[in-house]
């Protein structure tokens, strides 16, 4: 029998609460799917000689790197996170039962991600696939881990910032904007260059931030005239660091860069935060209109529910699409030539095809599951409770940072610089799996 699309987006609708902020599920979807095309669309990945080679059209197409002022999301996904953890928060399961329960989200398909590549570079490197192809892989696909481990220590503190927040509402936005730019001011003079690590926290944070004054209604609350002061503020900002030379007009690290605006991130992405929510301010009602409607509705929550899923899974789909089209005499030409920009598209449509099947077969294991008793378990406020749950939430962070840094496989020579240490992908995997035990792998069923 044919599936009715009407009917099954008239459903969708209908079941959702009145209140819930469809404009805040498609913010963090977009995010997400912007990130997912970006990478396909700028990614130069090519099979030559037996070798994978990579690298990024931003650094070889002059002035490309204009692209990255609307389309590098990620303090989106961030501001909508602190809407989603200040919901969160609001159940009263105390900081474990808050942590556990939002790791869980996060663990459960990284997990299954691991496992599987874990297994399958093994079974790579058995079987005699060459190092010079394997190596490059096995830290292309685990990038994502990243800004999982730099989203899930952002949430180990957002119980503290919300705290800060009620207390002293927007005055916390301000404080953090001025500490990420002496951060990063000072991380610039000779023998403080660790200073300015402290951003990988603080300009997250900046942007979470935000996502609580969203919440609580303040930021929607504001005039018109006050998102377009905003956006402009943040985007002549923007234009204003980057013209100075101090920093790179690229949103994203590129190779060649003295410095890069997202490792650790900068002051620009203060001012690029700025303006993308006070852009994203700008479309609400329109937006939100437009999301009352059935299938847009449901297109947003079909996406939103194997969101993680797809992002983790999106670069090996790529990899995937580099085994398909080389083979048949596609590979990629000279970035910035007619050829390359006719191309684009089809290395968007090859990789999202290539995906489907990756995200049907993984996306169970992002899907909530029931807790068996609450969230909250007996001891939960427990001294020891609380430090098993500290350690095991910097077990985790420390591993996903590792292997996303260091790879999935552990070859000679992967090991790779951390916050000062050299971790390796075997050591970032111990990180992990000590971190998921102090959790407690019976309560991760956020």
């Amino acid at each position: 029998m044919p599936i009715d699309a009407s009917a099954v987006a008239a459903r969708v609708a209908a079941a959702t609460p009145p209140e819930r902020d469809r404009f805040a599920d498609l913010l963090r979807v977009a995010s997400i799917l912007v990130v997912v095309a970006g990478h396909w669309l700028m990614a130069v990945v090519a099979w030559r000689d037996g070798r994978v080679e990579g690298g990024n059209a931003l650094a070889l197409v002059p002035g490309l790197w204009l692209a990255t002022w609307l389309l590098q999301v990620m303090p989106l996904f961030f501001f909508v996170g602190g809407l989603a953890n200040l919901v969160s928060a609001r159940r009263g399961d105390g900081w474990t039962g808050f942590v556990r329960g939002r790791a869980a989200r996060l663990l459960r398909p990284t997990l299954a991600f691991l496992a599987v590549w874990a297994g399958g570079a093994a079974a790579l490197g058995l079987a005699g696939v060459p190092e010079a192809v394997l190596r490059p892989v096995a830290r292309l696909v685990v990038q994502p881990l990243w800004f999982l481990g730099l989203y899930l220590l952002v949430v180990a503190v957002a119980p503290a910032m919300l705290r800060l927040h009620r207390r002293f509402g927007p005055a916390v936005v301000l404080w953090l904007g001025l500490a990420a730019a002496a951060a990063d001011i000072a991380g610039r003079v000779p023998g403080l260059d660790r200073v300015g690590e402290l951003n990988f926290l603080l300009v997250w944070l900046f942007a979470h931030q935000l996502g609580f004054l969203y919440a609580d209604g303040t930021l929607a609350g504001w005039p018109r005239r006050a998102h377009a002061a905003m956006a402009g503020g943040g985007l002549a900002a923007l234009a204003a660091l980057t013209a100075s030379g101090a920093w790179p007009p690229s949103m994203v690290g590129l190779p060649g860069d003295r410095v890069s605006n997202m490792s650790p991130p900068s002051l620009c992405i203060v001012a690029l935060t700025v303006w993308l929510v006070g852009l994203a301010m700008l479309v609400r009602d329109p937006v939100s209109r437009w999301l009352r409607r059935p299938r847009p509705w449901a297109l947003v929550v079909t996406a939103g529910s194997a969101l993680m899923t797809l992002f983790l899974w999106h670069l090996t789909a790529l990899v995937l699409a580099v085994l398909v089209l080389h083979p048949l005499g596609l590979p990629e030409p000279s970035p910035g030539t007619p050829t390359w920009w006719a191309l684009r598209l089809l290395w968007v449509l090859v990789p999202a095809t290539l995906l489907v099947p990756l995200v049907a077969l993984f996306a169970r294991f992002e899907r909530p599951r029931q807790a068996r008793s609450g969230t909250r378990t007996p001891d939960a406020g427990t001294a020891g409770a609380i430090l098993r749950t500290a350690l095991g939430t910097a077990g985790v962070i420390l591993g996903l940072l590792g292997v996303a840094v260091g790879g999935i496989w552990p070859l000679p020579g992967t090991a790779a610089e951390l916050a000062g240490l050299q971790i390796s992908p075997g050591a970032g995997l111990l990180c992990l799996g000590a971190g998921v035990v102090l959790l407690g792998r019976g309560r991760l069923e956020g």
